[in-house]
Parts: structure tokens; sequence; C-alpha cells
């Protein structure tokens, strides 16, 4: 038996998880004092109204007995666990460390899935349907790895206050952009192991084309999936995906709500745009 597990980085809540066969620990989010795991005990609505109020809010990873208790739920499987990028966050490392607290870790697979969000929640995906086919851990671990090297991911912020105190841009930089009113986008590193400015553009629709022209210049065409995954700004991600579709014949776009821990990172508003690879076994 081969388990699939990862974290809320997926955009899965644990009941909707489970129904994939796939378990999930959520990451967690702090505002006005109280801690809460996301998709569980806070939705992004309500974040976003505490937010409103004046409060700052902060993010952290799952505990480590929180997966030390997930990995001796199946004593006797082969465990995959798929992580959200790791240098974004530290839940790569936990789980790390908390395989190596465990019997017979040898059984035990921890992967950078190097993404987040759309992307990591379509990796998830694959690997259970890879259970379903009878697929070996390794060759599972072998197919994700090669689809790893297909993705890339935008965010366009909607306030720069939020890179600013992610450590994303300077404190003179966002303060200059926000003056201003320019638009950012970032874009993951080459090790994918932080965000970096992809372009900054005046308007959301040069922003908006310039990732567009980035994308097809990579070959992105029918043959990957596309996620937009937005702050409770649904008018934006639908604005991303007319702009896509324009760029892009037939592209195969999924429009997602993002949860509080990245609403944590791009501000409230914020936009993401990924694509990664379609695998044969989800098309």
């Amino acid at each position: 038996m081969i388990k699939i597990v990862s974290d809320s980085s997926t955009l899965y809540s644990i009941d909707e998880a489970k129904k994939n066969n796939i378990d999930i620990t959520p990451l967690s989010v702090t505002i006005n004092h109280v801690t809460y795991k996301e998709y569980e005990e806070i939705h992004t609505e309500e974040f976003i109204d505490i937010i409103n109020q004046g409060h700052v809010p902060v993010s952290s990873q799952p505990s480590i007995g929180e997966v030390i208790d997930l990995y001796n739920r199946y004593p006797e499987a082969e465990i995959i666990n798929i992580s959200m990028a790791d240098g974004l966050s530290g839940t790569y490392s936990t789980a790390c460390m908390a395989k190596g607290m465990v019997d017979h870790s040898d059984r035990i697979e921890v992967i950078n899935s190097r993404t987040l969000c759309g992307p990591h929640r379509y990796l998830v995906d694959v690997a259970e349907k890879l259970v379903e086919a009878g697929k070996t851990k390794d060759e599972i671990v072998k197919e994700l790895n090669e689809l790893m090297d297909t993705s890339n991911s935008y965010l366009i912020p909607n306030d720069f206050e939020y890179l600013v105190r992610g450590g994303r841009l300077s404190p003179l930089v966002g303060r200059i952009g926000g003056i201003i009113k320019l638009v950012p986008v970032m874009t993951l590193s080459e090790d994918c192991t932080r965000l970096e400015k992809f372009t900054t553009k005046r308007t959301l629709g040069k922003a908006l084309e310039k990732i567009c022209e980035d994308m097809v210049a990579a070959g992105v065409d029918s043959s990957y999936k596309i996620y937009i995954a937005h702050a409770c700004k649904e008018e934006l991600a639908k604005s991303a995906q007319n702009n896509i579709i324009k760029n892009i014949e037939n592209a195969d776009i999924e429009i997602k709500k993002l949860g509080p821990v990245f609403t944590t990172q791009g501000g409230p508003g914020c936009i993401a745009i990924q694509y990664i690879k379609k695998h044969d076994i989800l098309r």
C-alpha cells in the first residue's frame, strides 16, 4: 500500500482531500493573537475581514508533531509526502525531520515539490492516480520529478506592503511603487526557493500581457494545466483568464480561491497564475 500525503498549500481541506484518498496537514495563520488552521478553523473571506479591521497576519507550517502523527497513522504503508516548495516555507524541513523520528523511516519519501498552490495540487492528484494505477513508490517519485520541471508561477500582489513585510521588496522600493501605483509581478526563482521580481508594469492589463508573453515563450499550450488562484477577487481572476485565452488556444484553465496562508503572502486581492505540463493519467 502506498499513501499520498501533503499540506494545505494544495488548496485542499482535510475533508476534500480525503475524498481523493489523500491526507493533508493544514498550514496555519495567526491574526489578532489567535492561531487558526486554514480551511479547518478559518476561511479566506473571514480572514480578510479580520485583516480589514487593521490586524496583521503571519503564517506557519504544520507542527512536527502533526506530521509524525500522520506518518504513524499508516504504519504498514509506504508514504509519499509531497511538500510545498522548500525555502518558501519550513514545511519540507519539518516533513524531513518528522521522517527521522518515526520507526521504519525508509518507507517514507519526502518530496520537495518546488511549487505551491495549483501545480502542487496537480502533483498530489497525479500521485494518487499513479497509486491507483499500480505504480511503485520509485516510479511515482520519478514521474513527479519530471513534472516539476515543467511548472512556473507568477504572483500579482494587490499591495506592496505584503511584499515588503515578507522580505520580497525593500521598504524604499515598496514605498515608491505604492506612490506611483505600479503593478508588480513576482515569480519563483530558478531554484524555486523564493519569490523574485519578474516585472513591474503601470497597469494590470500590461502585467497580464507580459505574463502571457512569457508563458507562450516557454511553450505553454493546451497540453498544460493553468491555474489562476485569487484572494477573493474573482473578477481579477476572470480578467486574467480572458487574457490567457486570447494568447493560448484551447487553454485549460482552472480558477481556485487562495487560502489564508497565501493571502498572507500576497495580500487580499492578490492573484497567482501558474502552469504545469499535464500528465497522461489526468488527461
